[in-house]
């Protein structure tokens, strides 16, 4: 080092004692990143710090927890996850001993009046509403993983803390990489005053990047991949694509059908309608039950293939749970073993340690001994189906190098810490919940984030596997980007709009919602929609000024043609959606010996009824008939995509006998006979598409249309195209003048209407001396107090059971089936058994509960309110029968829910047992409340797996320690 180097450090040094002291701590010297953020912090200044996952930005963090134990404040380290508060909270109490250290989640709390304590970001949120004395003297928040403000579900709680926070707080927000760091910045530097940006776009460990064809693993880029480069002040530039995959894309199109990208219906005639994601990434047109691609790995031969490469341990994501447990299963179906004695023994120990606490009836049931058999082989899947308990197990085996490969959904990308030497993505497409869609850059630049663990690797590795029909180039601009944009899910709710009235008015409250980063977003989309209204007008001006004819106005002509297209196209939808609630009501009307004719499926045609197939344990009808070729078949709603009709009836013997020839051939000869007798056409007991009203109105629009001067041009369908695109246009300005109407003010009307249904139904009531005051002076009621202290999706509804007394009376494992339903969102058609409440007095308080749901949804909808999803009661069984403490095994196989899911919706139900028993007044219901927490909690919902005293090892290394303890991003 220099003399002017050596000079440069002595002065820094002397300018920012605390962060010299900082960090002498690590045995590495801080990137410049790092020292640039550190240094706003020890300025006072608040900083946003967007970096790369393994970056070590996170050091920033524990900067303003040393900041804060120096200068005698309080600091809160909150993060989004209950998992990633645990491996926090161990990390600080290792670094400043676990007197100085507390811990607060939804379920537990550890010395909460510790100077730092580390918290879910939900449990700052309630402190801030209830003015929490824990407040007093806090200096400093540190938000990890602040980009979780883009949740749909978790991200309006990140906005509801940076609003809240007093002005004295200074916010350390910490990022992963995203590309619109500078607008999130000046959002928080609006909202929290001065508030540094600091953004490292290079990664530390250099990643590069592959495709894995058959057994060869070959690179992507014929030069060195954009994500490979390492130096700050390198240019940036695309490099092309490796000629080998363009040759070997180019020979599969020779062997596949020329559609393969966008595969045609089963009949070959026709697109389907529902595409495989762009087909840029291909997977659709893989020949189910035919011969397997030579290109596309299986998965033993992948994992093979990243063995002889060096490049495990891997991260392989799996966009499903059932294929994440269907990989570890075809692993074990092989003889891939890729641990060693010594490895399989310490496996042994971590797994021993984190189920020593459950029955051996609880391991049985949950599966156990196969998940062992795969981590003793050093495979293993998660996701978030699974067992905390084993999940964690996972997450300290991979971490320590003893699982090789783990089968991962993307919740791993955005969770706690598990770094690989590779990542590899089984498919870049992914389903939604509706489509199959590509995944984007952004989350690409997440998922293959995990690959190169810093200090440990010299390089990261992100492997594409092959599909057929991949298009290299797709896949190459995939990598190559980095878009990834926070966008704000914030919304306000009942609960936060009682609570923020309460703590500072209505009017003010109004004032900080407009703050929020959502309506700082909507603020700036509105120029850009002014901008596309102006250009759309010109073009409109343009078009008509090219359809103008001299035998009359084609705007007005192509007005009447889009009027009678827009009729008929909401008739037909009206017509399908219609169709199948008609198609059972139909088929719950059939008696034996109705004549119906079956309109699709293997017995279309005419048939007889010989049993309606009614019955209560089934939840739709499964009518068996005799059709006219003498066969017997069991019918159900999916053979009737339309309503059939009764068109007749033939007589049935009482006692008739299916398996009879002879009462067969009886029945079949009185069809026939009775068939004769009808109009054999179909089309005859079709019910009409349209109702006589849109018919007629239809009807009169053509008349119009034909009568109309601009029929009769010899040019008439080129000047009705022009016209026809002036008004797609004019349409598109319609519904842009009304985005823009509702945006500039959307949060704050928002919060009017939801303060309008609060109002109505006695949570916000004007002042006792003056009932006829304005609606900014009306304040919280005591109703409004019980639903302030409910945070749940249904909280209002939750909160008028409170108060209409729906939950007095019920016994403990009652009031957790019907507190369940509050809370549960079935997945799709989960368990053995159809849904239903597990006795009569249930039954009967639930009818209570959906019309108290139901007059909600009216208020809402008066209101123009989306409204709150139905109580759903797919989980009821379940949550009286384990509160009631029947065995797991048993309770199991009630949901069919995996454990995971299982233990998590127990505990969302534990959660919002406890928020009733804090906000009722009637002490009965609070003791039943508690009784319901504590017999709820038991067996795998109250284990905790037994871990290391936090306090034990050596202090933390940072980055460049075998277990990285610094970044958790």
């Amino acid at each position: 080092m220099s003399a002017a180097e050596r000079f440069r450090r002595f002065r820094e040094r002397q300018a920012s004692p605390a962060l010299a002291e900082f960090a002498d701590t690590f045995p590495f010297p801080l990137d410049d990143y790092q020292l640039q953020a550190c240094r706003h912090v020890e300025d006072g200044s608040g900083v946003l710090v967007a970096a790369p996952t393994g970056a070590g930005k996170t050091i920033v963090g524990e900067f303003a927890v040393h900041l804060a134990l120096l200068q005698g404040r309080k600091a809160f380290y909150t993060t989004p996850i209950k998992a990633l508060s645990n491996q926090k909270y161990a990390d600080l109490v290792r670094r400043h001993g676990s007197e100085n250290v507390g811990l607060l989640t939804g379920d537990t709390s550890h010395n909460s009046e510790a100077p730092v304590v580390v918290m879910t970001t939900e449990v700052l949120r309630n402190m801030i509403y209830a003015g929490s004395r824990s407040l007093t003297n806090l200096g400093y928040v540190v938000m990890d993983e602040v980009h979780y403000l883009a949740d749909r579900f978790r991200g309006p709680v990140w906005e509801e803390v940076i609003i809240g926070l007093a002005e004295s707080v200074q916010v350390v927000a910490l990022s992963a990489t995203v590309s619109n760091a500078e607008e999130f910045g000046e959002w928080l530097a609006e909202v929290r005053g001065e508030m540094a940006i600091v953004v490292s776009e290079r990664r530390p460990v250099p990643l590069y990047q592959h495709v894995l064809a058959g057994r060869d693993l070959i690179d992507l880029f014929d030069d060195i991949a954009p994500t490979a480069v390492t130096d700050p002040d390198a240019p940036a530039r695309r490099p092309d694509v490796n000629p080998r995959l363009l040759r070997i894309a180019k020979s599969e199109t020779r062997q596949l059908r020329d559609d393969s990208r966008r595969p045609r219906g089963r009949n070959g005639k026709g697109r389907r309608q529902t595409s495989y994601g762009s087909g840029a990434y291909g997977g659709a047109s893989a020949p189910r039950g035919g011969p397997r691609s030579n290109l596309v790995p299986s998965r033993a031969m992948m994992v093979r293939s990243l063995e002889r490469a060096n490049l495990l341990p891997a991260i392989v994501f799996v966009f499903s749970r059932a294929g994440c447990d269907g990989a570890v299963s075809q692993l074990l179906g092989s003889d891939l073993y890729l641990t060693n004695g010594v490895e399989r023994a310490q496996i042994l120990d971590i797994a021993d340690a984190h189920v020593s606490g459950l029955s051996p009836e609880d391991l049985e049931a949950l599966g156990y001994h196969t998940f062992l058999e795969g981590l003793l082989r050093g495979i293993a899947a998660h996701h978030a189906g699974m067992l905390p308990a084993f999940k964690e197990c996972v997450e300290q085996a991979f971490v320590r190098g003893l699982v090789k490969v783990v089968f991962a959904t993307e919740t791993l990308a955005l969770g706690i810490n598990m770094p690989a030497r590779s990542v590899v993505l089984e498919k870049l497409v992914k389903y939604n919940g509706e489509n199959h869609v590509d995944i984007t850059p952004g989350e690409y630049t997440q998922l293959t984030g995990r690959a190169g663990r810093r200090g440990i690797d010299v390089e990261g590795h992100a492997v594409v596997q092959w599909a057929p029909g991949l298009d290299p180039r797709a896949v190459a601009g995939l990598a190559s980007r980095r878009t990834y944009p926070l966008r704000s899910a914030f919304r306000p709710t009942y609960n936060m709009a009682v609570n923020m009235v309460a703590a500072v008015g209505r009017a003010r409250a109004r004032e900080l919602l407009e703050q929020s980063f959502a309506q700082f977003q909507t603020d700036r989309a509105v120029v850009g929609m002014a901008r596309n209204q102006a250009r759309n007008r010109a073009q409109v001006a343009q078009l008509m000024e090219r359809a103008a004819c001299e035998l009359g106005d084609f705007g007005e002509y192509a007005r009447l043609r889009s009027e009678i297209a827009r009729l008929e196209a909401e008739a037909a939808r009206e017509r399908k959606a219609d169709k199948r609630a008609e198609s059972l009501q139909a088929l719950l009307a059939l008696k034996p010996g109705d004549l119906i004719r079956v309109p699709s499926g293997r017995s279309s045609g005419w048939a007889v009824v010989i049993d309606p197939g009614v019955r209560r344990d089934s939840a739709d009808p499964t009518p068996t008939v005799m059709t006219e070729e003498r066969q017997v078949r069991r019918l159900s709603l999916v053979d009737f995509p339309v309503p059939t009709v009764v068109v007749g009836r033939v007589r049935v013997p009482k006692h008739f006998d299916v398996k009879q020839p002879a009462s067969r051939r009886s029945l079949s000869a009185a069809l026939r006979s009775r068939l004769e007798e009808i109009d054999p056409d179909p089309a005859a007991y079709r019910r009409s598409a349209l109702d006589a009203e849109s018919r007629e109105r239809i009807e009169e629009l053509r008349a119009r249309l034909q009568a109309h001067p601009c029929h009769r041009c010899p040019d008439r369908e080129d000047h009705a195209r022009l016209a026809e695109r002036a008004l797609r246009l004019e349409r598109e300005n319609a519904q842009l003048e009304n985005k823009v109407r509702r945006r500039t003010s959307g949060i704050a009307s928002q919060f009017d209407r939801i303060c309008q249904v609060l109002g109505a139904l006695g949570h916000l009531v004007p002042p006792a001396d003056d009932p006829d005051a304005d609606l900014d002076r009306w304040r919280v009621s005591d109703a409004g107090r019980v639903l302030s202290r409910i945070y749940s999706q249904l909280d209002l509804v939750t909160a008028e059971c409170i108060r209409g007394g729906v939950l007095d009376g019920l016994s403990s494992p009652q009031l957790a089936a019907v507190l369940s339903t509050l809370v549960f969102e079935s997945r799709r058609a989960e368990g053995r058994f159809r849904p239903r409440m597990p006795d009569a007095e249930t039954e009967e308080v639930m009818s209570r509960v959906r019309g108290i749901w139901r007059e909600v949804s009216l208020l809402e909808r008066d209101a123009r309110l989306d409204r709150g999803p139905e109580p759903d009661i797919g989980f009821a069984r379940a949550a009286h029968h384990w509160t009631a403490g029947r065995p797991l095994a048993e309770v199991l196989d009630i949901t069919g829910l995996s454990a995971g899911d299982f233990v998590r919706w127990v505990r969302q139900v534990l959660d919002l047992a406890d928020q009733v028993g804090s906000a009722t007044t009637d002490p009965r219901l609070r003791a039943t409340c508690r009784e319901v927490v504590a017999r709820m909690r038991r067996g795998v919902v109250a284990f905790e797996p037994e871990d290391a005293d936090p306090e034990e090892g050596e202090l933390e290394q940072g980055d460049f320690a075998p277990e990285p303890d610094v970044e958790r991003s």
